[in-house]
């Protein structure tokens, strides 16, 4: 039998190799790469395409400052960026460059096809062009200043001999297939703008040039080179290589159903490619989708201000998944980003290491400790559990839908809400009492419980795969599961696929928390503070009076010496230096603290509560604690706990 999966070909611009790639690449990068992954999981045949577009006179002019070749020095930049997508474990099947034999043998071929055909023809051009974009431009479109439209930077007026294609004649085929293609253009509003540019009239596009010779020769007049977008735009189909045999790969996966780029060259992929492809009578790809600019705090990245972003030291500090995370997640595909350092930390704490991490932490944990690391299968006990396997099954649902839709952080937002969730069922069901009782309901309870929370990050782990590709398997295998790269999404769609006797494996937690960068912005803070899940926060008790909390009075104060209470399970007696004299005070933590790990510690006293005999000894105000839901209490390290744990 043959292979009948459904095929699905994506591609990225190919980039520039005049430096390194910013976070911008890795943003485009990653969403492609997501989009293949999901569509891999959701069992489509993928063809993932990257590369590099090499040619042209910014290229030449650069390798004759270096003193080397053309080729050496995209070669060195290309490595670059081969190696950045590695660390983004960016899973493309091909990339391209244009300096490959096999692209500059199929640029040939198209060229002469369009030439012969009589739709590119030999002329003089005399006009202004701009040698960072590679871009023509006519007197009308420059205004007075005479700068590129699209950079801003000087354009140079240039006068050489050149090739032409009738951009202009096939005005009128475009059109109409815009009107009976609308999905064509993404998102609707690249769509509008361009209509619009083709409405004001086209002119026809010098493809040749003969000023540099660094390109891909015109076939049949070697003295041009083919000029920048009858070859990159190319690169798109170079890469099926459509003339070797049979052509087995073009035909499968040509026309292409996504090419993504930035809106800055949206009209480059939706005006002159699709004509470029009527021409030559080839079938056009099936969708364009412009995504937005990356803005640092605020501001375009610019070279010139100084704000553009490596990715590498990102990577190397945050690791790959917390990257995608972040770009994935807070941006809208087809919107602007802006990313601020501060903010990313706290993104990724907030929602990797808290929610996603301490969900998988603590569901092994209590499955180690309450049944030995194994996991008993158990059906739905009651309405908690209803609740739950229902919500798998409809963020699946979600999931899928915003992921066809390309909504990719409405996407990632839908599993999020179930993590927040399947947090929440575990202070619902309070698995640490209910591992107390002797109950054999309870028992029962507390395995139903623990099956749910661990079925509920199966299905986790595989809808997260596509955007956290490195976390995800970590959370399969702490599951105690085998064969991640074989899970699909109709696996996700399943309730009840973990069988009696999965041992999970307990391992490190997956996702660190960082500290949050120097100059936080208060807006920054605010988020740390608000991304915890306040289902499980208790609720605040009535409001006091100013001058109610005046009358507190508290101090730091040294432990000078702790020791146990005879005859008293809980309490410790210390002596506590408050810098003005020495108190005793006794305090109900002995079963979380041995009292010699306390001296020296600094706590938080309230110095003027009125004394107190306990178990014989007067006991003089209270040492201040915190403890959270779970039966975690801190005396001298508040920061382990999260916001809204109670003050006591």
């Amino acid at each position: 039998m043959g292979d009948t999966k459904k095929t699905y070909y994506i591609t990225t611009p190919i980039y520039y190799p005049s430096a390194k790639l910013h976070i911008g690449h890795t943003y485009c990068t990653s969403v492609a790469d997501t989009i293949a992954r999901f569509k891999r999981l959701a069992g489509y045949d993928v063809r993932f395409l990257t590369g590099s577009d090499e040619h042209g006179q910014k290229i030449q002019r650069a390798a004759e400052a270096q003193g080397i070749t053309p080729l050496e020095y995209t070669t060195n930049i290309v490595n670059g960026f081969k190696a950045l997508w590695e660390k983004m474990h960016i899973s493309n099947d091909d990339f391209i460059r244009t300096t490959d034999e096999r692209h500059e043998k199929v640029v040939q071929e198209l060229f002469t096809k369009a030439y012969e055909k009589g739709d590119i023809y030999k002329a003089e051009y005399e006009g202004w062009y701009c040698t960072p974009c590679e871009t023509f431009w006519t007197e009308q479109k420059l205004g007075e200043n005479h700068t590129c439209p699209d950079c801003g930077r000087p354009v140079e007026k240039v006068k050489e001999e050149s090739y032409f294609f009738k951009l202009a004649k096939y005005t009128d085929q475009w059109l109409k297939f815009i009107e009976e293609n609308p999905d064509f253009i993404q998102p609707e509003s690249r769509r509008n703008e361009m209509i619009q540019f083709v409405k004001q009239g086209l002119e026809d596009l010098a493809v040749s040039r003969t000023s540099f010779d660094w390109g891909i020769k015109v076939p049949f007049d070697p003295k041009h080179v083919v000029y920048v977008w009858f070859d990159a735009l190319v690169n798109y189909i170079s890469a099926l290589s459509p003339f070797d045999g049979d052509g087995e790969l073009y035909k499968k996966y040509w026309p292409a159903d996504l090419h993504l780029v930035g809106k800055e060259i949206v009209r480059f992929h939706t005006i002159i490619w699709p004509m470029m492809l009527m021409s030559l009578e080839l079938p056009l790809p099936k969708k364009v989708f412009g995504h937005g600019w990356m803005i640092v705090d605020g501001t375009k990245m610019s070279k010139s201000l100084g704000n553009v972003i490596d990715p590498i030291p990102l990577i190397d500090t945050y690791g790959a998944d917390s990257l995608r995370y972040y770009l994935l997640s807070e941006i809208t595909l087809g919107n602007d980003g802006n990313f601020t350092l501060p903010n990313f930390v706290t993104k990724i704490n907030a929602d990797l290491s808290n929610d996603l991490g301490n969900l998988l932490n603590r569901t092994i944990a209590m499955i180690e400790k309450y049944h030995g690391g194994v996991i008993t299968k158990c059906d739905d006990m009651d309405d908690l559990d209803r609740d739950v396997s229902a919500l798998a099954v409809q963020t699946v649902n979600d999931f899928e839908a915003a992921m066809e839709n390309m909504e990719l952080n409405k996407a990632i937002k839908s599993v999020w809400a179930f993590i927040s969730r399947m947090n929440k069922y575990i202070d619902e069901t309070m698995p640490w009492v209910l591992a107390k009782s002797e109950d054999a309901n309870d028992k029962a309870r507390l395995q139903s419980a623990m099956y749910h929370l661990a079925e509920a990050l199966r299905i986790i782990a595989i809808l997260v795969s596509p955007v956290i590709p490195v976390g995800a398997p970590k959370i399969w295998e702490q599951l105690g599961l085998a064969g991640f790269s074989d899970a699909t999404l109709e696996d996700a769609k399943t309730w009840g696929v973990l069988p009696t006797g999965t041992k999970v494996v307990k391992g490190d937690p997956i996702y660190p928390r960082f500290e949050i960068p120097e100059m936080v912005e208060v807006v920054a803070k605010e988020e740390v503070e608000n991304s915890v899940d306040t289902s499980n926060i208790p609720p605040l008790k009535e409001n006091i009076t100013y001058d109610d909390f005046e009358k507190l009075d508290l101090r730091v104060a040294k432990v000078v010496s702790c020791e146990k209470v005879p005859k008293s399970k809980k309490l410790l007696k210390f002596v506590l230096d408050i810098g003005i004299e020495e108190r005793t005070v006794l305090s109900g933590i002995s079963q979380y603290y041995e009292p010699e790990t306390m001296v020296g510690k600094k706590v938080i006293y309230l110095s003027n509560l009125a004394p107190k005999k306990m178990m014989g000894i007067e006991s003089y105000g209270m040492i201040l604690s915190a403890s959270d839901w779970e039966e975690h209490l801190e005396v001298t390290n508040i920061e382990s706990l999260p916001a809204g744990s109670v003050v006591k």
